[in-house]
């Protein structure tokens, strides 16, 4: 029996579509030093988004990476980061890089004796887990295995804000996807119209984005970890909380998959939301448009206009390097005075607080434009902007992807490249 070969694993056309070796590089690289300055000996990397992030697959595995200068890094005299790997270890050798893989893959070991292989290794401190982030059963059983090194603390916080800022590859992946999900909306212009169900409309852009190598998952921090990436709903259908944390809910197919689109059909005049998501390589790009059979009448068509002003406040605040909390005070206190408090970001009681998410490997990212986060949009952050009111008889609203680089605010998705309402013919 011929056993697998690497080369069976290629993107479109043959193309290498592993994350560069230099990436990972300066990931753990960068990693290493703020686990030192945070005097936190090191990190084992589990949760599959991280293992991907910064080790290039998300094999069945554990990466550990020691903080600059502890014990086990380059600088102490060790081998710095090594992937010990359940399954599969000889593609994790090849996802991480093969012969120029910056870190070293091993089979993992038996764990009751996992943290003597770390200690022949030269660790002397226990390495943080990811306690925010993988399930307490899983965690409990590494600190419990790894006691002898002594007490694991937690390395989420530290995780979520390096990958906060992207790199000029990781905004390279979110314009590729972002020109990918324009011809999404597209297909949902093409075949869309009165008569036409939600989900015929989500399968007409899943169709688009899974020929573009979109992988089947979106990824989430919040527990969870379900979403619905086509979100199209048309009507009244939009006016339906469901159990996610976001403005708009939907009906859904059927109860277990509660949320987005179902079976509800477009009927002439009536607002249909369309939010449509795209991974390219993993990192996903948000961005909401409208749409109607025949023509929006003037109220929801001030509706949107009054979203769209909401929308160009928070990024003005975000454009000047003000905190996100700022973002959010200004961006509600304008929806207010325009009419909305009772409807904004969901309709009363089910309404979400927050008028942006970051956004890149995973929907939900930090910062949120929301009270609580003090701080500014980092250079180099990615932020998807959607404000968006309901009501019991639909919803409306604007959204794209933004990056905040040198100079400002810029548009990762269409932003001009498409209108913010699309008529079908009735």
């Amino acid at each position: 029996m011929t056993s697998w070969s690497t080369s069976d694993i290629v993107g479109p056309d043959g193309e290498d579509w592993r994350v560069p070796v230099s990436e990972l590089e300066a990931r753990q690289a960068r990693l290493a030093d703020m686990l030192a300055e945070a005097q936190v000996p090191g990190a084992l990397i589990q949760h599959p988004v991280d293992l991907y992030y910064y080790g290039g697959g998300r094999q069945d595995g554990s990466l550990f990476i020691p903080a600059k200068g502890a014990g086990g890094s380059v600088e102490a005299g060790g081998d710095g980061p090594v992937a010990f790997v359940r399954r599969s270890f000889k593609r994790a050798v090849w996802e991480a890089g093969g012969d120029d893989a910056p870190h070293l893959v091993e089979a993992f070991p038996r764990l009751s004796t996992f943290a003597e292989t770390l200690r022949s290794m030269g660790v002397n401190g226990a390495p943080a887990l990811q306690f925010g982030e993988a399930p307490g059963s899983f965690t409990a059983r590494f600190a419990s295995a790894l006691s002898s090194l002594g007490e694991c603390s937690d390395a989420t916080s530290i995780i979520h804000r390096q990958r906060e800022v992207k790199s000029d590859w990781e905004i390279e992946q979110m314009d590729i996807g972002a020109s990918v999900q324009i011809r999404m909306f597209e297909a949902v212009q093409a075949v869309g119209g009165e008569g036409m169900s939600e989900l015929d409309m989500v399968a007409a852009a899943e169709a688009v984005s899974r020929s573009e190598g979109f992988g089947g998952n979106v990824q989430m921090r919040r527990y969870p970890l379900q979403c619905d990436r086509g979100v199209i709903v048309a009507g009244r259908a939009g006016g339906i909380p469901s159990f996610f944390d976001s403005a708009v809910g939907g009906t859904g197919p059927h109860p277990l998959s509660g949320m987005g689109s179902g079976f509800t059909r477009v009927k002439k005049g009536d607002p249909v939301l369309v939010d449509l998501v795209h991974a390219h390589r993993g990192y996903m790009v948000d961005a909401t448009r409208m749409f109607v059979s025949g023509q929006l009448d003037e109220v929801w068509q001030q509706r949107l206009d009054d979203m769209i002003v909401v929308k160009e406040e928070v990024v003005d605040v975000l454009d000047q390097g003000l905190p996100c909390s700022q973002a959010w005070e200004q961006g509600h206190a304008l929806a207010v005075e325009l009419g909305y408090s009772d409807h904004l970001m969901g309709a009363k009681p089910d309404q979400s607080r927050f008028l942006g998410h970051s956004i890149g490997l995973q929907l939900d990212e930090s910062p949120v434009v929301a009270a609580g986060f003090d701080r500014p949009l980092p250079v180099g952050g990615t932020m998807a902007i959607e404000p968006k009111v309901v009501y019991a008889e639909g919803s409306v609203g604007s959204e794209d992807t933004w990056i905040r680089d040198e100079e400002g605010m810029r548009p990762i998705t269409a932003d001009g490249a498409l209108p913010w309402l699309m008529e079908w013919e009735s």
